[in-house]
């Protein structure tokens, strides 16, 4: 399963519309998630400035023992040709990396808030992507 940003802050932010429904969905699924160091990155920008703020992403990630993957050359090539592609969604470079993800692992799931771009975007199978969490509790 795909981990995109905004569970990561929501599940950090008690304030966070979709706090309840990421906690309990990260919960329960954080051992099937990977994620990519493009999604780490937003997420230490979007959870506020400073280190320690920061640095709860990266506690949160690395505690869970989350795979934290990088993109290599070809695949940031594929993310480009995806950011292009979904240019009118917009697809922004977090969310392209998770696609190439999705398309060289064969992952079909993603725990997203991005409910709008997951529903447009689709991997390499053609399939629609299934969302997790499900609803905003």
């Amino acid at each position: 399963m795909l981990l995109d940003t905004g569970p990561i802050v929501a599940t950090l932010n008690a304030s966070d519309q979709w706090h309840r429904s990421c906690a309990g969905a990260v919960t329960e699924l954080i051992e099937r998630c990977v994620t990519t160091e493009a999604v780490v990155t937003e997420a230490c920008h979007m959870v506020g400035r400073g280190r320690a703020r920061a640095s709860l992403v990266l506690d949160f990630l690395l505690d869970a023992d989350v795979p934290i993957l990088s993109l290599d050359r070809p695949a940031m090539r594929h993310a480009a040709r995806l950011m292009d592609r979904y240019a009118t969604v917009p697809m922004d470079f977090a969310d392209a990396a998770l696609v190439t993800l999705a398309d060289a692992l064969q992952i079909g799931t993603v725990l997203t808030t991005d409910r709008r771009g997951f529903h447009a975007y689709r991997p390499a199978s053609g399939k629609a992507f299934r969302i997790y969490p499900s609803v905003v509790a």
